[in-house]
């Protein structure tokens, strides 16, 4: 994919993603990928049908799912990309998804919400929605606000906001999960001295990882209220007189 055939696109979105693309490919992104992978196919594994799809930065190839029939990678015209459109309109039909992962598609976006809707649309009934994010309540998300690269530039919603945002938009969380324990040192000695720190935090699941994971269903499409039909007013109920028996009649039985 070029430029050319993408003109129209926003200049300063296209350069974010080029700039985020950028840093992946380095020492710190390339950590972060790594641990992400690993869950993210642990996650994938389970689900099956026929189309999943990947909208993220990373030049690195996304994780495959096995039992999904065609793996579409959507986003900017960069190497890999194989349909390519802006974060607020995908070239896809509402609902024709049975997974979407957006691998640090909000970290690096001009309009997240946009983003998230387009996403949302995408996914069937049914389907579900995988996000991964920068978390910002970290060692990397501390590293974000002196950072001079890339890193800078990340919005790092925190899990808790965006899954309030998936719970607007119809999905139910399903599970959240947390990855790189490892501060973002960029020696690979220090990255493999620290290694320990996933398997013993990682065991634990505790918040101060680099990044989460949410998994999301979707639960409803678009509901509309039940119209109620209009009951007509019914006429009150009157009692009737009752006939009054005459016990002093001698003519009640009909005798003489």
């Amino acid at each position: 994919m070029t430029d050319t055939a993408f003109a129209q696109a926003d200049p300063q979105w296209l350069a974010l993603i080029g700039q985020a693309r950028e840093w992946f490919a380095g020492p710190h992104g390339q950590l972060l990928l790594r641990e992400e992978q690993r869950l993210l196919e642990e996650e994938l594994a389970r689900f099956f049908g026929g189309y999943l799809v990947h909208y993220g930065p990373s030049a690195e190839p996304p994780p495959v799912a096995g039992q999904i029939h065609r793996n579409v990678r959507m986003g900017a015209p960069f190497p890999g990309v194989e349909i390519v459109c802006e974060e607020q309109a995908w070239p896809l039909g509402e609902h024709a998804a049975d997974v979407v992962v957006l691998q640090h598609g909000l970290d690096f976006s001009l309009s997240p919400h946009g983003l998230l809707r387009e996403a949302a649309s995408a996914v069937r009934p049914g389907g579900h929605l995988l996000i991964v994010g920068i978390n910002p309540w970290s060692a990397w998300g501390a590293r974000r606000v002196f950072a001079k690269d890339a890193l800078h530039k990340a919005r790092c919603f925190s899990a808790s906001r965006v899954a309030d945002w998936l719970n607007l938009l119809g999905f139910g969380l399903e599970k959240r999960r947390f990855g790189c324990y490892r501060p973002p040192l960029a020696s690979p000695r220090w990255q493999a001295r620290l290694a320990g720190l996933e398997r013993v935090a990682g065991k634990w699941q505790s918040g101060g990882a680099g990044f989460y994971i949410l998994v999301a269903r979707k639960m409803v499409v678009g509901l509309r209220p039940l119209v109620q039909q209009r009951r007509e007013p019914m006429g009150k109920l009157l009692p009737l007189p009752m006939a009054k028996v005459n016990r002093d009649n001698p003519n009640i039985d009909g005798k003489a």
